[in-house]
């Protein structure tokens, strides 16, 4: 046995490939794993090809693989760090957005929805109702908007830009909308504004803070 050269040891023959060397090394060792003379064996004869094959090499008759030449390209770089997925909104806008519970929108909604309604149908009383349901509109939106956070600055605030914005928009947009619904009910130019700036209102005190 101590005559065999080291192919013969491991059962391979001289012009056996590398990969089947290895392969035939790993079962031996598999094989004989309780074995530590055995063992010890494997290892040496399997040592003596490397170094045959690398004196091959050198003499130019055999080709030594890349991962032989090249172990450090058998090592798996680091996974790269997925990036953070930026925030889709400022941080500002964020703070200012709330998450409203249904009773959040149910309520605010009914109120306006009122008031509404007193200023489509109840036109007996002419600007002065529009004015005083605009109070109350005002009101409300304050009332609801301070409850969330206990900022009544920042209540009055976000109410008194929803109050201009929707009488300004409302204004705009009743001289193209008016001829189209005038004739389904009787509309003025005002009650339409108040109609659109109690929306507005609805929308900022159901989903601001």
């Amino acid at each position: 046995m101590s005559e065999q050269n080291p192919y013969e040891k491991l059962g391979v023959s001289e012009e056996a490939s590398f990969d089947e060397i290895q392969d035939i090394r790993n079962r031996l060792l598999q094989q004989y794993s309780g074995d530590a003379k055995r063992l010890e064996m494997i290892e040496a004869a399997y040592d003596a090809i490397l170094m045959d094959r690398l004196r091959m090499r050198q003499e130019g008759k055999i080709r030594v693989p890349e991962r032989i030449r090249f172990p450090e390209r058998l090592v798996q770089p680091p996974p790269q760090e997925t990036p953070t997925p930026r925030e889709k909104s400022p941080a500002w806008l964020q703070r200012m957005l709330d998450n409203p519970t249904p009773a959040d929108i149910v309520l605010p909604g009914v109120w306006y929805l009122g008031l509404s309604a007193i200023s489509v149908f109840y036109q007996a009383g002419g600007d002065q109702i529009l004015q005083m349901v605009l109070v109350l509109g005002v009101g409300i939106s304050i009332y609801f908007i301070n409850r969330k956070e206990g900022k009544f600055g920042r209540a009055v605030l976000f109410t008194l830009v929803g109050l201009i914005t929707g009488l300004i928009a409302g204004g705009m947009v009743a001289n193209w909308v008016m001829p189209q619904i005038q004739q389904f009910i009787s509309l003025s130019a005002n009650q339409f504004s108040t109609v659109i700036t109690f929306i507005l209102l609805w929308l900022i005190s159901s989903f601001l803070r």
